[in-house]
């Protein structure tokens, strides 16, 4: 089996994308496991700071790595946005794949500093595990959003800066970079999530000559899926939508059938909602599909 960052780079020079899918249960991780399987693709499986307090750091490793191990199967785990070096070194402890070191909030030289710091202790520790950072603030992660918030601004003057870029990746080194280029974290509840810049996307991926990063891919479209994975997207964020389903899905079930107490029944369609997402998300990420 290849490891994460293989996996990467093959997509990058395919121009196709991995999906990662946040959970937040064991019943979430095998909707998207039994999706991902079915089309035999591999798969990043996401958990946030807050995902992995209620979970358990130690127990999201274990339940990753038992279909891992028991399929022999490419599912991969991420902790999806941690904002300190200390959390960015307890998951790389407990045997996490990946890590997304946020600090888009800091001046750029703090965040190439502390960057760089989770780079050099995960090489420390495991050369393959893959360390993403980001550059340009899109939002708090994983919200449905009466509108924009006022502190995500979608000019493109306020994108990631190409040449910015370039140099945070070389002070970093980086496996792969998450840019602002017109996406925002979590859906609008009414109207269009912002274009993305595809020209953009294109200029940063052969400026900084790595694989990049779409976050707050949820609402997306299928043909812009497309042409950003063409210009430079390998991995791609759904974590939204697939809170939105099963929420709307659970409630209906609980409400239709009230009586109900057991979960496995009551959480069936919630699920299946799920596995039809992400499907429908696998079959858009793959651009050599029939």
């Amino acid at each position: 089996m290849l490891t994460l960052k293989q996996y990467i780079v093959h997509c990058d020079q395919k121009h196709s994308a991995i999906g990662h899918f946040n959970i937040s249960n064991l019943e979430s991780l095998k909707a998207v496991f039994t999706a991902a399987s079915k089309r035999q693709v591999p798969f990043i499986v996401g958990v946030s700071e807050e995902e992995i307090r209620f979970i358990g750091i130690k127990q999201c490793v274990a339940l990753v790595r038992s279909y891992r191990e028991e399929y022999n199967y490419p599912i991969f785990l991420n902790a999806d946005h941690v904002y300190s070096f200390q959390n960015a070194k307890d998951v790389i402890d407990a045997g996490f794949d990946s890590v997304i070191f946020d600090g888009v909030r800091l001046p750029l030289g703090d965040n190439i500093r502390e960057t760089k710091k989770c780079v050099d202790y995960a090489r420390s520790v495991n050369p393959n595990i893959v360390v993403e950072a980001e550059l340009g603030y899109i939002g708090m992660p994983s919200r449905f959003l009466e509108a924009i918030p006022d502190d995500v601004h979608t000019d493109k003057k306020s994108f990631t800066n190409p040449d910015e870029a370039a140099h945070f990746v070389k002070e970093t080194g980086i496996d792969c970079l998450a840019p602002s280029v017109g996406n925002i974290h979590g859906m609008l509840k009414f109207g269009k999530k912002p274009e993305l810049d595809i020209d953009l996307i294109k200029e940063i991926r052969e400026k900084v000559g790595i694989p990049l990063v779409l976050h707050g891919g949820s609402g997306i479209s299928d043909f812009i899926f497309e042409r950003a994975i063409f210009a430079g997207i390998s991995v791609i964020h759904i974590n939204t939508e697939l809170r939105i389903a099963f929420r709307k899905t659970l409630f209906e079930s609980l409400k239709n059938d009230p009586n109900e107490l057991s979960s496995s029944v009551y959480m069936e369609n919630a699920l299946f909602e799920i596995e039809k997402i992400v499907d429908e998300k696998l079959k858009a990420f793959d651009t050599h599909k029939e």
